[in-house]
């Protein structure tokens, strides 16, 4: 299975994209979501069954990068819709990032509906800061919904897409891309580890967690190799299947098992 156009623009003078492209890696135990590993996504994503996605809901902490080792280099926290199939044309989604530019770190909040550019908007986020984003989709028209719990503030938009991307829901902490003439992937800050909770998806007249049996939810490892090995692995969902943690650590060295 692989999750197909994934465009991602970050602020300042460079626009990104990327294609992100993911294998499964590991059958998992029983019942146990797909896993799968990417260059730039970690976390969950539900889809399958025919299913279309109207909603998307989560919470997560806004992490606090270290930029000692890497002094240029990003990262992204976000829910959304789209983006995830082999055949997707864009992705809905709003989050924060947690860059470090010159070794100094910065925080902010954007959304973007690929192919668009992304737009920062004007919501002050810091470390330690709970958030709760949303997005939906009726028809044509594209609401998204940040909240700062922690400190009362909040961002709302509603904007017109043609055809958004509906055929999937994520949950995801991103690597982001730099694009010229070819993509690749930032190097990764180091943010440690974040917790995504309160998740939920809407398909139809249905509302449940990433682990509701009504969808098929895939766990997606980011591993790359910009600025040195880097993995950031999702855990297992929590038992009642609404909430998961993402944490950096070194890829680990795979060995072939011979049959």
């Amino acid at each position: 299975m692989t999750p197909g156009l994934r465009i991602r623009r970050t602020v300042g003078a460079c626009a990104v994209s990327l294609i992100a492209l993911a294998t499964t890696a590991a059958a998992g135990g029983s019942g146990s979501p797909p896993q799968m590993t990417s260059g730039n996504w970690s976390g969950y994503a539900v889809s399958g069954h025919g299913r279309t996605f109207s909603d998307v809901t989560g919470s997560w902490t806004q992490p606090a990068v270290s930029c000692r080792e890497h002094p240029s280099s990003s990262s992204s926290f976000w829910v959304g819709l789209g983006g995830f199939a082999p055949d997707a044309t864009g992705v809905e989604q709003v989050g924060t990032s947690a860059d470090c530019e010159s070794g100094h770190p910065v925080y902010y909040a954007w959304y973007e509906l690929a192919p668009r550019a992304a737009v920062v908007v004007k919501l002050d986020v810091a470390p330690g800061d709970r958030l709760a984003g949303e997005v939906s989709v009726t028809g044509g028209t594209v609401s998204l919904w940040l909240i700062d719990v922690t400190s009362g503030g909040a961002f709302g938009t509603t904007k017109q897409l043609a055809h958004p991307d509906i055929s999937s829901a994520e949950w995801i902490a991103e690597a982001p891309s730099a694009c010229a003439a070819h993509c690749r992937v930032l190097p990764l800050a180091n943010f440690g580890a974040t917790t995504f909770t309160s998740t939920s998806a809407t398909s139809g007249a249905h509302t449940g967690t990433i682990g509701d049996a009504a969808w098929t939810a895939s766990s997606i490892e980011l591993t790359t190799r910009r600025a040195g090995p880097v993995t950031v692995t999702p855990s297992h969902l929590s038992t009642d299947g609404s909430s998961f943690t993402v944490a950096t650590g070194h890829a680990p060295k795979h060995h072939r098992r011979r049959r």
